[in-house]
């Protein structure tokens, strides 16, 4: 307690060399605090369940046939068919259950008051496996996986339940109303829990058996019987005293078997080595302890040159502090010697000013939670709306202590060679020996050269870094993306999650589209399923008239359904053929449109107009009407892929 009182009357001494020190640690300190918030919900924290150490991921690279359906959870080669989870769910393995869970877009209406955001269909082993309890009424459980589409139940986050209901503990056994279907709530799940998935927060968990209430336009038979369907990601957990490695030879002795025996007699027209190759897949367990999510690969690189970034600002802060100390540690060298030759050890003295640098520390880690609070808020106004509402831009008690420990470790640091400096024994004999005296400004002066040439080297790389993330933004900017988006403004509506039927929602569909062409200043509006640069992905096998489709013929391409006047609305033009019109409506001859790409990898080339193509069935009966330009489809990075396009007004389940 004296060195503390002595320290702050020091302190107070030199207000102005105190303040800037404070503010420079505030800044370093702050953002390093902000990005480890970051880097600590994306790549550190594991999900609030029980044993989350004991959670595995489950994927099946390699050749998926068919139809492949995937989004923020994981890419294609991670999802598997409703069957094949069936499978390996009931078989006796190294893993003590499996659970499947997929994100859908949900409209929840309770009390006259609608609400859209994202839910989750999860199998009545999902809250089981992750050892989950309820915070009122019951989770799902096995008696929730049948019959298909029965299941009328629904189980609330807590945090739906707590910011819009309430906390009402009387909503469980009463009915909600969500995509036009009544649901009974039966219970919410515990606090602080927000689902597997990164960067979703879905708002009701449903049962997956009800996948084909929830998303009609899907086709609920061909979801649940379909194995070359894939669209269910699935995550299991490890039995007591299992590794990873032994989990994943008793799966795989499972899978192998059904490859061979079930599903390579689905994959009609393979060739002996394509057909070797899909019946050589084997699962991927990998650690889930965080989920599953996309974000969790996109994210750690940026985030980890951030930490480096503000690292380096931190160094140079610190070094700042230790010129700053040892001026101020000059001036009081006669105190210094005082004190020696007054009888106090040389370990008392360094104590105290320790105890000044740490004081001073502490005051710059207490300010730098301001620092860090704003830089949080600001990070957050510059992400999309949607992607910032589902992370938390806050300071948790991770990232609070995290910036006191920084603290403490950097008041050490800077203050550690000032204190030694100091307190050299010589000074005890400074009024009389001035050679002495010479000697120790020697030694600080050669200290001080050291700690600017490391920050003139540490400023050098922090400019090098921020000269290549600028080249970086410049990078991304300047990409081609074969698409307009300026003065673009898109949005979804999904009537069918109000209850629309199909026939309803496409005259809704249209009415919208007349109307928006009113509004004064609109220069065009259309329509897509799959939204411009979404990391959304739809993709299907296809057959193409002239291509062959036997033998190791990679014959998928993604697709997306549009309306009339897409490529003029979104600026790519058009090679060859035409748009869509009204007249390519529901009952009419069905038409595609394919780009460049598609047309290279299908070999039909300019003379793609007029040739023919299926959705993967034998009978070629889509005529393809136009061949656009290359333009990206989800991710602005990745290569362009094939995609046909197919018109909305032709598909009798649109919703």
């Amino acid at each position: 307690m004296p060195n503390l009182k002595h320290a702050l009357r020091t302190l107070f001494k030199s207000p102005f060399v105190s303040a800037v020190a404070i503010l420079s640690l505030a800044l370093g300190i702050g953002a390093n605090s902000a990005i480890f918030s970051l880097f600590d919900e994306m790549l550190l924290r594991p999900l609030p369940v029980v044993e989350p150490s004991r959670l595995v991921n489950l994927g099946a690279p390699g050749p998926n046939p068919g139809s492949q359906s995937c989004g923020q959870a994981g890419d294609c080669d991670v999802v598997f068919s409703y069957p094949m989870f069936l499978d390996l769910q009931k078989a006796n393995t190294g893993l003590s259950g499996i659970a499947a869970h997929v994100v859908f877009g949900a409209n929840v209406a309770y009390q006259g008051v609608t609400v859209n955001g994202d839910g989750l269909q999860v199998s009545g082993s999902y809250f089981p496996v992750l050892g989950l309890r309820p915070a009122l009424g019951r989770l799902f459980g096995s008696q929730d996986d049948t019959p298909i589409g029965q299941n009328f139940y629904t189980v609330l986050s807590y945090g739906f339940w707590a910011s819009q209901l309430g906390s009402d503990p009387a909503i469980i056994g009463k009915a909600m109303v969500i995509n036009g279907k009544s649901m009974t709530v039966i219970g919410v799940a515990p606090h602080g829990f927000e689902g597997t998935t990164l960067g979703v927060q879905p708002k009701v968990f449903v049962p997956m058996s009800m996948r084909g209430e929830m998303q009609p336009s899907i086709g609920v038979g061909n979801d649940f019987e379909n194995r070359r369907n894939y669209w269910a990601y699935l995550f299991a957990r490890l039995k007591p005293g299992v590794s990873m490695a032994q989990a994943k030879a008793s799966i795989n002795a499972v899978y192998t078997p059904i490859l061979g025996q079930v599903e390579a007699p689905l994959q009609k027209g393979m060739s002996d080595s394509t057909l070797k190759h899909f019946k050589a897949k084997l699962i991927t367990l990998e650690d889930g302890r965080r989920g599953q999510s996309n974000l969790h690969k996109q994210t750690k690189t940026p985030i980890l040159l951030l930490m480096c970034i503000t690292g380096i600002v931190l160094l140079i802060a610190c070094a700042n502090i230790a010129n700053l100390l040892l001026a101020r540690g000059a001036g009081r060298s006669m105190e210094m010697a005082v004190r020696l030759s007054l009888g106090a050890t040389r370990g008392q003295i360094v104590a105290q000013l320790l105890s000044e640098s740490m004081l001073l520390a502490l005051m710059g880690g207490v300010a730098s939670l301001l620092v860090a609070k704003w830089t949080l808020a600001v990070m957050s106004g510059l992400m999309p709306a949607d992607m910032a509402s589902d992370l938390h831009f806050s300071l948790d008690g991770s990232a609070i202590a995290f910036a006191g420990v920084l603290s403490i470790v950097t008041g050490f640091i800077f203050g550690i060679f000032p204190a030694l400096h100091s307190t050299q024994a010589e000074l005890a004999s400074v009024m009389r020996e001035a050679g002495t005296k010479q000697t120790g400004a020697k030694a600080a002066a050669r200290f001080r050269t050291s700690l600017v040439t490391a920050q003139i080297a540490l400023s050098m790389a922090l400019l090098m870094a921020a000269g290549l993330f600028v080249k970086s933004l410049k990078n991304v900017s300047s990409v081609e993306l074969g698409i307009r988006i300026d003065h673009v403004t898109t949005f979804a509506i999904s009537p069918v999650l109000n209850g629309y039927a199909p026939a309803r929602s496409m005259i809704l569909f249209q009415q919208v589209e007349r109307e928006l062409a009113a509004i004064p200043g609109v220069t065009g509006v259309t329509t897509a399923r799959v939204p411009l640069l979404a990391n959304n992905n739809w993709g299907n096998s296809v057959q193409v008239e002239g291509f062959p489709h036997g033998p190791d013929v990679d014959n998928n391409s993604r697709f997306n359904e549009i309306g009339t006047d897409y490529f003029k609305v979104t600026g790519v033009p058009m090679v060859s053929g035409r748009e869509f019109t009204a007249a390519d409506a529901l009952g009419r001859p069905k038409v595609a449109i394919v780009n460049e790409t598609f047309a290279k990898k299908f070999n039909i080339g300019r003379d793609a107009v007029g040739k023919r193509m299926s959705r993967g069935g034998d009978t070629l009966d889509i005529e393809i009407v136009g061949l656009a330009k290359d333009a990206k489809y989800s991710d602005v990075k990745a290569k362009i892929p094939p995609v046909f396009f197919t018109a909305y007004r032709q598909d009798s389940t649109i919703g």
